[in-house]
């Protein structure tokens, strides 16, 4: 029977992982030496919430990926391990960002832009323009879903399951009915499916779907992957 090894990050194997990490340890870390006062402006013009989108969206995209909005870092470096690693081993760091990028930024587009317009229309306050959209979600989850193809098929069904009972838990601790909740519950499931179906043909056409749990030895990383960009 094949095992999973599960294997910590590190900068060698999965440079993408190890380093956003790190990155996200020390914004964390900016966080408490600031204090709270200073620490919520940041966040407040990083976030990718609808007024931000209107008149900075890129920074806001680039910078509400470097925040986490609590201090739970360690669950970070847990989930991480167990979906943003392994599939870094199969595709290798750029087309990790890849994956993790087109969910980030076309969830929050998704979730983002309807909001501006019913604003816009005069449908909700614009008070609804300025909550609070920081962190890495999308984007993991969009890691998350494209490690569904990798995976053998009888670990499919299992790991589908998982994605969406986190999605569900989220949204149920995260203040459920109200507005916000439900543009988050929309954008980590579009983000997860941005994952499992946008970028699954991808991962068939390279030799990756079904590579998982076999062990990722070096010479499984698929060569082609890194001169593929070029083209």
């Amino acid at each position: 029977m094949p095992r999973i090894r599960f294997r910590l990050p590190s900068p060698v194997s999965t440079p993408f992982t190890f380093w956003y990490l790190t990155v996200l340890l020390a914004t964390t870390g900016l966080q408490r030496l600031l204090g709270e006062s200073i620490s919520a402006r940041l966040l407040e013009l990083a976030s990718t919430d609808a007024h931000n989108l209107w008149h900075r969206p890129v920074m806001s995209l680039v910078s509400s990926a470097l925040w986490l909005g609590d201090d739970g870092w360690l669950v970070y470096v847990i989930i991480f391990t167990l979906a943003v690693a392994p599939l870094e081993r199969r595709i290798g760091a750029g087309w990790t960002f890849a994956v993790f990028a087109s969910g980030h930024v076309l969830a929050t587009l998704a979730t983002e832009l309807p909001v501006m317009w019913a604003i816009g229309a005069g449908a909700l306050p614009h008070t609804d323009g300025r909550w609070l959209d920081i962190g890495v979600s999308y984007g993991f989850f969009a890691t998350a879903g494209a490690l569904v193809p990798v995976l053998a098929r009888r670990f499919r069904a299992i790991a589908v399951l998982a994605i969406e009972a986190g999605i569900v838990v989220i949204y149920l601790i995260d203040a459920p009915g109200t507005l916000g909740a439900i543009v988050t519950l929309a954008g980590h499931l579009i983000a997860a499916h941005i994952g499992m179906v946008g970028w699954s043909r991808w991962l068939r056409r390279h030799g990756v779907a079904g590579t998982l749990p076999r062990p990722a030895e070096p010479g499984d990383r698929v060569r082609p992957l890194a001169g593929s960009a070029a083209r």
